[in-house]
């Protein structure tokens, strides 16, 4: 397994991680059984990082993947968050709370549920706009020197905001959507900010959602509560422009003998060796299928030709709904 650096001097974890949200929420049925196999198989295959938060479900998911690794903590490094608030009576609504005495509390019931002692790393996930990050990071770095977390991460933070949480505590990684249909850390000043701080980028939906996968042909696939039925990219004449650009990057993945979703990590892994991604699935299959990713070497040329058909501002629609892009970039 292909491992990568989370931070400066951070630990080594899987280049390639298992992003487990879709496991208990958004994309559909859940399966249980096949999403535990699946975290098992990982395991198996030497992966290592296993992403999770508090809000999937909300809450179910850190509880099977605390299940999953029940017996083998030792092999997982598990990363989950807190800061998105859901309100049980209205599924479709979303908070932010970055308020230290919030941290604390979802950090314990985080604990708890996923059955371990020490998070190894603990992102905020996404920034409160009310609570300067100071003292969000400052209560995060509590944790930190109690022995509940090991590493800090943010998610869909600024430049600005990561310099202001670097002289806090150290930033080992920085979670943002990257992709070949989501290029925004490498022209918004994040990734530079990254790299000037010694931050990893992990890098998710890198198969955009699963569009990248070319195994989506119509917003008919989706099962009913699937939440990509009301997302930009995946409607109306939205979804007409992206699927041709998909057919494109097919095009290319027959050529270089893999598969689009391959060719699609084999990308996000080509941008740096502090770039790390964690697709999601929850199927065994499925997951072979990206692990196939790291046997994938892009040239140059390979990197030119992937530009030339999906250059950064082709892809049609907002990557979220606009209430969702309020939370963005804090």
């Amino acid at each position: 397994m292909q491992t990568r650096t989370l931070g400066k001097n951070g630990p080594q974890v899987s280049a390639l991680g298992l992003g487990c949200m879709g496991m208990s929420d958004f994309y559909g049925d859940r399966d249980d059984a096949e999403s535990i196999a699946t975290i098992h198989h990982a395991l198996d295959r030497g992966l290592t990082l296993l992403d999770t938060a508090d809000m999937y479900g909300p809450h179910i998911n850190e509880e099977l993947v605390g299940k999953a690794i029940r017996g083998r903590r030792d092999e997982a490094f598990v990363a989950t968050k807190f800061g998105i608030v859901r309100d049980p009576a209205h599924p479709q609504a979303r908070g932010v709370n970055g308020r230290p005495e919030y941290v604390r509390a979802s950090c314990e019931g985080s604990l708890k549920r996923l059955g371990i002692e020490t998070i190894d790393l603990y992102y905020q996930h996404r920034v409160d706009p009310n609570v300067p990050i100071e003292e969000t990071v400052g209560a995060m770095a509590e944790l930190v020197a109690a022995g509940k977390v090991r590493y800090l991460g943010l998610s869909e933070a600024s430049a600005a905001t990561l310099e202001r949480a670097g002289k806090v505590h150290p930033i080992a990684a920085l979670q943002s959507e990257f992709s070949l249909w989501t290029r925004d850390p490498q022209h918004n000043g994040v990734l530079d900010a990254c790299r000037r701080l010694g931050i990893a980028l992990v890098a998710y939906s890198p198969l955009g959602r699963g569009f990248l996968t070319g195994a989506i042909r119509s917003p008919d696939d989706f099962e009913p509560d699937d939440y990509r039925r009301h997302s930009p990219r995946f409607m109306g004449e939205n979804f007409a422009r992206n699927l041709a650009l998909v057919d494109k990057v097919k095009a290319l993945a027959a050529d270089k003998g893999c598969s689009p979703a391959q060719l699609a990590l084999a990308w996000v892994l080509a941008q740096g060796e502090d770039v790390l991604a964690i697709p999601g699935t929850k199927k065994r299959s499925r997951l072979d299928e990206n692990l196939g990713a790291l046997d994938v070497t892009l040239s140059k040329d390979d990197l030119a030709a992937i530009d030339a058909v999906f250059p950064p501002e082709a892809v049609a629609g907002e990557r979220y709904a606009a209430a969702s892009m309020t939370h963005v970039n804090g």
